[in-house]
């Protein structure tokens, strides 16, 4: 006998349901969304007393959390280029009614070498245990992409999830990563094997942080806002064309606007892409990032992740005109931007090209089901592919060694 809806409710005996057999289990299928908003704020000057953004991102939506603890982690990076920032944030949380009560504040050298085993993880845990941090109080982390992870992989365990506040201080931080759902650390010397997707109770982006960048720091960012130009942005990518020798010589008048757009770019994808936890196979907005990931594990990670992904679209564009999904001409005109914003696009340990391309299944293991690469046939037309011709990409690996020695 069929059933109506979802739940039957009536109480005849199963055999009387059931006539020619057992009866059936509860079988229900219901279909649920939670509810988040997704805070992210451009400022100067965070931590000046008179700056509301920190205070109201720490207690959006919860006129409680002043009376609730929260610790800090910061990259000891940005405590060397910013020796005032601890006794800064205290004074900005004394000072700002509301704000919750700092009960901690402590450094931790960022950087990948973070991330290469669970130390930074345990740290934040036991403080999250010892400071008596509860599921709505905050950790607050400042610092680059690489801590972030590691410290939002800890909130994302602690207690089940710990709100967490980031101040991303790098550009590719600020332009990308800060901005994203997914923590992790590296492990079985892969990148982000072990992670979880947690997304930030709000993200602070304070723009003095990247005055004191190193120049490679402050370069290597922008390759992620190539990759979003080309598969979102052709109006973006042509202002980076018009704007290089700027942003290399650290303008920031027309630097900060493109890597605010690339910040727009990438939480546009998580709230209104439609799968913002990457449950369907295709990734669409890692693009150069199949050997990015295995450039940095060959290399031991002294290959930052920036460069690595300059690189990555670098060998994905070659191998797309050479395979006749993308005209010379725009592959070329992607080549000379990353030239001219002294991005590497080549690498010694593309030359290991048997085990580069085992980032292809690494790769396709840890988006799960077929393999699916994004490719562009045009700048902002991304295209998906499901399988490289090997003898093409080693054509476009010594195409590019070539390149770079001359």
């Amino acid at each position: 006998m069929a059933r109506d809806s979802a739940i039957d409710m009536r109480h005849d005996p199963p055999h009387a349901r059931h006539p020619s057999g057992p009866p059936d289990g509860l079988n229900i299928d219901s279909p649920f969304a939670v509810g988040w908003t997704h805070r992210l704020r451009f400022t100067q000057g965070a931590l000046h007393t008179d700056n509301p953004a920190l205070a109201e991102a720490l207690c959006a939506e919860d006129k409680e959390n002043g009376s609730r603890g929260m610790i800090a982690v910061i990259d000891q990076g940005v405590c060397d280029t910013h020796p005032a920032i601890t006794n800064d944030l205290n004074a900005y949380c004394m000072a700002q009614s509301g704000a919750p009560e700092l009960r901690s504040v402590f450094e931790i050298p960022g950087g990948e070498q973070c991330k290469q085993d669970d130390a930074v993880v345990q740290r934040v845990l036991d403080a999250i245990d010892t400071h008596r941090i509860c599921r709505k109080s905050t950790i607050l982390c400042i610092g680059g992409g690489a801590l972030l992870d590691a410290v939002g992989y800890a909130a994302g365990i602690g207690h089940r999830g710990v709100r967490m506040v980031r101040m991303p201080s790098t550009v590719l931080s600020q332009c990308d990563s800060g901005v994203g759902v997914k923590t992790g650390i590296n492990r079985n010397g892969k990148k982000n094997f072990v992670g979880t997707f947690n997304p930030p109770w709000a993200v602070l982006c304070d723009t003095d942080l990247l005055k004191t960048l190193s120049d490679r720091d402050w370069l290597c960012g922008f390759s992620e806002i190539v990759k979003i130009s080309l598969l979102r942005d052709p109006k973006l990518f042509e202002k980076l064309e018009a704007d290089a020798s700027e942003i290399v010589a650290r303008n920031l008048e027309p630097s900060i606007p493109v890597i605010e757009q690339s910040a727009l770019l990438h939480t546009q994808h998580i709230t209104e892409g439609g799968d913002p936890f990457e449950i369907q196979e295709a990734r669409p907005l890692d693009f150069g990032h199949w050997s990015a990931h295995k450039l940095e594990q060959l290399s031991d990670f002294t290959l930052c992740h920036g460069d690595a992904v300059a690189v990555g679209l670098a060998l994905d564009l070659v191998y797309s005109q050479l395979a006749g999904i993308v005209d010379t001409q725009t592959s070329d005109r992607v080549l000379n931007l990353l030239d001219a914003l002294h991005l590497p696009t080549s690498h010694p340990a593309m030359e290991q090209t048997d085990e580069l391309f085992k980032g292809i299944q690494e790769f396709r293991e840890h988006l799960g089901g077929r393999l699916t690469i994004t490719l562009v046939t045009g700048v902002g037309k991304p295209l998906e592919v499901h399988d490289l011709d090997t003898k093409l990409l080693r054509d476009s690996v010594s195409y590019l060694m070539t390149r770079s020695s001359n």
